[in-house]
């Protein structure tokens, strides 16, 4: 009788862990299945919404310069500022401020590349030269708060059709006076 316990036990035993891997594996495969299935099963997309054509008359074209020609007038303006040995930064920007070129010379300040763009954005959006702008905030410092401005001179207009389409700024130099003659070689080189 104990051998036959003693075999009822092995089988007994056998048959549980037959019986818990064939558990464990149809657990398994029921939640692949469920990713399976869910991974077929076509998400269900948001119907695009239908593109409007306007009609003639309601757009308008506007004039950029290409990146060769903002490129031709940050190095025209950093090429200026090393002949007077200083260490300026160039941004040009497009008439919606977003910055086209850059160009930190050697030695240029770290705060001058973000003076530079912002400069260059006052510039554009104004059309006006920044010690221009900068005389003006006499009259009503709260342009100063306008995000994204900087009222320093250093900075001039690109002009297509006589309507602004970038700006040039130049930061680092030791006056604003320098840094706007050296925007104004910029602006210059682009006309060569």
């Amino acid at each position: 009788m104990k051998a036959i316990d003693r075999a009822h036990q092995k089988i007994s035993r056998r048959a549980r862990i037959a019986t818990g891997g064939a558990v464990v594996g149809a657990v398994a495969l029921s939640g692949f299945g469920a990713l399976s299935a869910n991974a077929s099963t076509p998400a269900t997309t948001p119907t695009a919404a239908a593109s409007a054509s306007v009609p003639d008359g309601t757009t308008t074209i506007s004039t950029h310069l290409t990146v060769d020609a903002a490129a031709k007038a940050a190095k025209g303006a950093l090429d200026a500022a090393e002949k007077e040995h200083q260490r300026v930064t160039v941004a040009v920007v497009d008439r919606n401020g977003n910055t086209i070129v850059t160009l930190r010379g050697d030695g240029a300040g770290p705060q001058s590349s973000a003076s530079a763009e912002r400069k260059a954005f006052t510039a554009v959006a104004w059309n006006a030269p920044t010690s221009q702008l900068a005389e003006r905030l006499q009259q009503t410092p709260n342009l100063k708060d306008i995000p994204g401005t900087l009222f320093l001179a250093g900075a001039v207009p690109v002009t297509a059709k006589n309507a602004p389409i970038a700006g040039i700024g130049v930061a680092g130099a030791p006056s604003g006076t320098l840094d706007e003659k050296f925007a104004r070689a910029g602006a210059d080189a682009v006309g060569r």
